[in-house]
Protein backbone atom coordinates (compact mmCIF):
# COMPACT_ATOMS: atom_id res chain seq x y z
CA UNK A 1 0.00 0.00 0.00
CA UNK A 2 1.11 3.55 -0.68
CA UNK A 3 0.98 6.11 2.14
CA UNK A 4 1.37 9.86 1.93
CA UNK A 5 2.73 11.84 4.90
CA UNK A 6 1.99 15.57 4.76
CA UNK A 7 4.83 18.00 5.40
CA UNK A 8 4.17 21.57 6.55
CA UNK A 9 6.66 24.24 7.60
CA UNK A 10 7.29 23.26 11.21
CA UNK A 11 6.36 19.58 10.91
CA UNK A 12 8.83 17.58 12.97
CA UNK A 13 7.27 14.13 13.20
CA UNK A 14 6.89 13.51 9.47
CA UNK A 15 10.16 11.57 9.34
CA UNK A 16 9.08 9.44 12.31
CA UNK A 17 5.81 8.62 10.55
CA UNK A 18 7.66 7.74 7.36
CA UNK A 19 10.02 5.51 9.36
CA UNK A 20 7.17 3.76 11.20
CA UNK A 21 5.45 2.97 7.90
CA UNK A 22 8.37 2.22 5.59
CA UNK A 23 11.04 0.68 7.82
CA UNK A 24 8.91 -0.94 10.52
CA UNK A 25 5.79 -1.95 8.58
CA UNK A 26 7.43 -2.25 5.14
CA UNK A 27 4.94 0.02 3.43
CA UNK A 28 5.59 2.42 0.58
CA UNK A 29 5.51 5.86 2.21
CA UNK A 30 6.22 9.21 0.60
CA UNK A 31 6.30 12.83 1.83
CA UNK A 32 3.67 15.20 0.43
CA UNK A 33 4.64 18.90 0.48
CA UNK A 34 1.88 21.19 1.73
CA UNK A 35 1.93 23.48 -1.32
CA UNK A 36 1.39 20.63 -3.80
CA UNK A 37 -2.24 19.48 -3.99
CA UNK A 38 -1.29 16.26 -5.82
CA UNK A 39 -1.68 13.28 -3.46
CA UNK A 40 0.18 11.12 -5.99
CA UNK A 41 -2.20 8.20 -5.88
CA UNK A 42 -1.74 7.32 -2.21
CA UNK A 43 -4.01 4.83 -0.46
CA UNK A 44 -3.95 6.63 2.89
CA UNK A 45 -2.89 10.03 4.24
CA UNK A 46 -1.07 10.75 7.50
CA UNK A 47 -1.11 14.25 8.97
CA UNK A 48 1.88 14.20 11.36
CA UNK A 49 2.74 16.02 14.55
CA UNK A 50 4.91 19.07 15.00
CA UNK A 51 4.31 22.80 14.94
CA UNK A 52 2.86 23.57 11.51
CA UNK A 53 3.43 27.26 10.70
CA UNK A 54 4.93 27.67 14.18
CA UNK A 55 1.47 27.22 15.75
CA UNK A 56 0.72 30.86 14.97
CA UNK A 57 -2.88 31.96 15.59
CA UNK A 58 -3.98 28.52 16.84
CA UNK A 59 -2.49 25.07 16.37
CA UNK A 60 -3.45 23.91 12.89
CA UNK A 61 -5.32 27.11 12.05
CA UNK A 62 -2.97 28.08 9.21
CA UNK A 63 -2.20 24.58 7.95
CA UNK A 64 -5.87 24.02 7.17
CA UNK A 65 -5.54 26.55 4.30
CA UNK A 66 -2.59 24.81 2.63
CA UNK A 67 -3.34 23.66 -0.95
CA UNK A 68 -2.84 20.01 -0.04
CA UNK A 69 -5.70 20.16 2.46
CA UNK A 70 -8.24 20.72 -0.31
CA UNK A 71 -7.12 17.41 -1.76
CA UNK A 72 -7.23 15.75 1.65
CA UNK A 73 -10.84 16.91 2.09
CA UNK A 74 -11.79 15.42 -1.28
CA UNK A 75 -9.87 12.24 -0.48
CA UNK A 76 -11.69 11.86 2.84
CA UNK A 77 -15.07 12.62 1.25
CA UNK A 78 -14.43 9.75 -1.18
CA UNK A 79 -13.81 7.40 1.76
CA UNK A 80 -10.01 7.57 1.86
CA UNK A 81 -8.34 6.84 5.18
CA UNK A 82 -6.81 9.85 6.95
CA UNK A 83 -4.91 9.69 10.25
CA UNK A 84 -3.92 12.82 12.19
CA UNK A 85 -1.55 12.59 15.15
CA UNK A 86 -1.05 15.45 17.64
CA UNK A 87 -0.68 18.54 15.44
CA UNK A 88 -2.29 16.46 12.70
CA UNK A 89 -5.33 15.96 14.95
CA UNK A 90 -5.44 19.71 15.54
CA UNK A 91 -5.27 20.37 11.79
CA UNK A 92 -8.09 17.92 11.03
CA UNK A 93 -10.30 19.57 13.66
CA UNK A 94 -9.50 23.05 12.29
CA UNK A 95 -10.31 21.80 8.78
CA UNK A 96 -13.69 20.49 9.89
CA UNK A 97 -12.80 16.89 9.10
CA UNK A 98 -13.20 15.92 12.76
CA UNK A 99 -15.54 17.30 15.44
CA UNK A 100 -14.34 19.31 18.40
CA UNK A 101 -11.18 21.29 19.06
CA UNK A 102 -7.87 21.01 20.90
CA UNK A 103 -7.19 23.78 23.41
CA UNK A 104 -4.52 24.65 25.99
CA UNK A 105 -3.60 21.95 28.47
CA UNK A 106 -5.24 22.26 31.87
CA UNK A 107 -1.81 22.88 33.39
CA UNK A 108 -1.02 25.61 30.82
CA UNK A 109 2.32 23.84 30.34
CA UNK A 110 3.83 21.58 27.71
CA UNK A 111 3.49 17.91 28.66
CA UNK A 112 5.84 15.19 27.40
CA UNK A 113 5.55 11.66 28.79
CA UNK A 114 4.22 8.18 28.17
CA UNK A 115 0.54 7.71 28.96
CA UNK A 116 -1.93 4.87 29.13
CA UNK A 117 -4.83 4.77 26.67
CA UNK A 118 -7.89 2.56 26.83
CA UNK A 119 -9.37 1.36 23.53
CA UNK A 120 -13.05 2.34 23.55
CA UNK A 121 -14.10 0.89 20.19
CA UNK A 122 -12.31 -2.02 18.51
CA UNK A 123 -14.63 -2.08 15.51
CA UNK A 124 -12.85 0.65 13.56
CA UNK A 125 -10.21 0.68 10.85
CA UNK A 126 -7.69 2.12 13.34
CA UNK A 127 -8.34 -0.29 16.21
CA UNK A 128 -9.28 -3.58 14.55
CA UNK A 129 -6.07 -5.23 15.82
CA UNK A 130 -6.92 -4.19 19.39
CA UNK A 131 -9.48 -5.36 21.91
CA UNK A 132 -12.10 -3.12 23.45
CA UNK A 133 -10.83 -2.17 26.89
CA UNK A 134 -7.22 -2.95 25.98
CA UNK A 135 -4.61 -0.59 27.39
CA UNK A 136 -1.91 0.89 25.17
CA UNK A 137 1.09 2.87 26.38
CA UNK A 138 1.98 5.62 23.91
CA UNK A 139 3.89 8.93 24.28
CA UNK A 140 2.38 12.39 24.23
CA UNK A 141 4.12 15.75 23.72
CA UNK A 142 1.87 18.77 23.41
CA UNK A 143 0.85 22.07 24.91
CA UNK A 144 -2.65 22.23 23.37
CA UNK A 145 -4.01 18.71 23.70
CA UNK A 146 -7.14 19.26 25.76
CA UNK A 147 -10.03 17.88 23.69
CA UNK A 148 -13.08 20.11 23.83
CA UNK A 149 -16.57 19.91 22.31
CA UNK A 150 -20.01 21.04 23.36
CA UNK A 151 -22.14 18.66 25.38
CA UNK A 152 -24.36 17.74 22.42
CA UNK A 153 -21.35 16.79 20.31
CA UNK A 154 -19.88 14.76 23.16
CA UNK A 155 -23.14 12.84 23.59
CA UNK A 156 -23.26 12.09 19.86
CA UNK A 157 -19.63 10.93 19.80
CA UNK A 158 -20.28 8.55 22.67
CA UNK A 159 -23.55 7.23 21.25
CA UNK A 160 -22.07 6.60 17.80
CA UNK A 161 -18.88 4.95 19.01
CA UNK A 162 -16.69 7.74 17.65
CA UNK A 163 -14.56 7.98 20.79
CA UNK A 164 -11.52 5.82 20.07
CA UNK A 165 -9.29 6.23 23.13
CA UNK A 166 -9.41 7.61 26.66
CA UNK A 167 -6.58 8.53 28.98
CA UNK A 168 -6.50 6.05 31.86
CA UNK A 169 -4.23 4.93 34.67
CA UNK A 170 -2.25 1.67 34.73
CA UNK A 171 -5.35 -0.14 35.99
CA UNK A 172 -7.44 1.11 33.07
CA UNK A 173 -9.47 3.66 35.03
CA UNK A 174 -10.20 7.11 33.58
CA UNK A 175 -9.23 9.18 36.63
CA UNK A 176 -8.53 12.93 36.76
CA UNK A 177 -4.92 12.17 37.68
CA UNK A 178 -4.47 10.03 34.59
CA UNK A 179 -5.76 12.79 32.31
CA UNK A 180 -2.60 14.67 31.23
CA UNK A 181 -4.24 17.70 29.64
CA UNK A 182 -7.78 18.06 31.01
CA UNK A 183 -9.48 16.62 27.94
CA UNK A 184 -13.25 16.42 28.37
CA UNK A 185 -14.34 12.90 29.28
CA UNK A 186 -10.62 11.97 29.11
CA UNK A 187 -10.89 11.72 25.32
CA UNK A 188 -7.56 11.06 23.59
CA UNK A 189 -8.80 10.26 20.08
CA UNK A 190 -11.91 10.35 17.91
CA UNK A 191 -13.07 9.50 14.40
CA UNK A 192 -15.59 11.00 12.00
CA UNK A 193 -19.09 9.63 11.56
CA UNK A 194 -18.10 7.75 8.40
CA UNK A 195 -15.27 5.94 10.18
CA UNK A 196 -12.44 6.85 7.80
CA UNK A 197 -10.87 9.97 9.38
CA UNK A 198 -9.06 9.50 12.69
CA UNK A 199 -7.38 11.87 15.11
CA UNK A 200 -5.42 11.28 18.29
CA UNK A 201 -3.14 13.39 20.47
CA UNK A 202 -0.70 10.58 21.43
CA UNK A 203 2.07 9.61 19.01
CA UNK A 204 1.86 5.96 17.86
CA UNK A 205 4.75 6.60 15.46
CA UNK A 206 6.97 6.95 18.54
CA UNK A 207 5.86 3.58 19.88
CA UNK A 208 6.78 1.10 17.16
CA UNK A 209 10.12 -0.20 18.45
CA UNK A 210 11.02 -1.73 21.80
CA UNK A 211 14.33 0.12 21.84
CA UNK A 212 12.50 3.44 22.33
CA UNK A 213 10.25 2.15 25.10
CA UNK A 214 7.39 0.22 23.54
CA UNK A 215 5.64 -1.13 20.48
CA UNK A 216 1.95 -0.56 21.23
CA UNK A 217 1.66 1.93 18.39
CA UNK A 218 2.32 -0.84 15.88
CA UNK A 219 -1.17 -2.24 16.45
CA UNK A 220 -2.74 0.96 15.15
CA UNK A 221 -0.68 1.10 11.97
CA UNK A 222 -1.20 -2.62 11.42
CA UNK A 223 -4.95 -2.12 11.81
CA UNK A 224 -4.99 0.45 9.00
CA UNK A 225 -2.79 -1.73 6.81
CA UNK A 226 -5.16 -4.66 7.23
CA UNK A 227 -8.13 -2.41 6.48
CA UNK A 228 -6.52 -1.20 3.27
CA UNK A 229 -5.58 -4.71 2.22
CA UNK A 230 -9.12 -5.91 2.89
CA UNK A 231 -10.55 -3.08 0.80
CA UNK A 232 -8.19 -3.95 -2.04
CA UNK A 233 -9.15 -7.63 -1.81
CA UNK A 234 -12.81 -6.69 -2.05
CA UNK A 235 -12.02 -4.75 -5.18
CA UNK A 236 -13.35 -1.55 -3.67
CA UNK A 237 -10.10 0.35 -3.82
CA UNK A 238 -8.48 2.35 -1.06
CA UNK A 239 -11.03 5.15 -1.25
CA UNK A 240 -14.09 2.96 -0.78
CA UNK A 241 -16.26 4.72 1.80
CA UNK A 242 -16.11 3.03 5.19
CA UNK A 243 -19.55 2.35 6.62
CA UNK A 244 -20.80 0.52 9.64
CA UNK A 245 -17.63 1.12 11.62
CA UNK A 246 -19.07 3.53 14.14
CA UNK A 247 -21.51 1.95 16.56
Amino acid sequence: MKWGVLVFPGSNDDQDALWALSSVHRQEAIPLWHKDPDLRGVDAVVVPGGFSYGDYLRCGAMARFSPVMQSVRAFAAAGGIVLGMCNGFQILCEAGLLPGALVRNRSLTFVCKRVWLRVENDRTALTRCCREGERLQIPIKHGEGCYFADESTLRDLEARGQVLFRYVDAAGEATPEANPNGALRSIAGVMNASGNVFGMMPHPEHAVEAIVGGEDGRKLFQSLIEELEERAARGGGSRRRTTGRAT
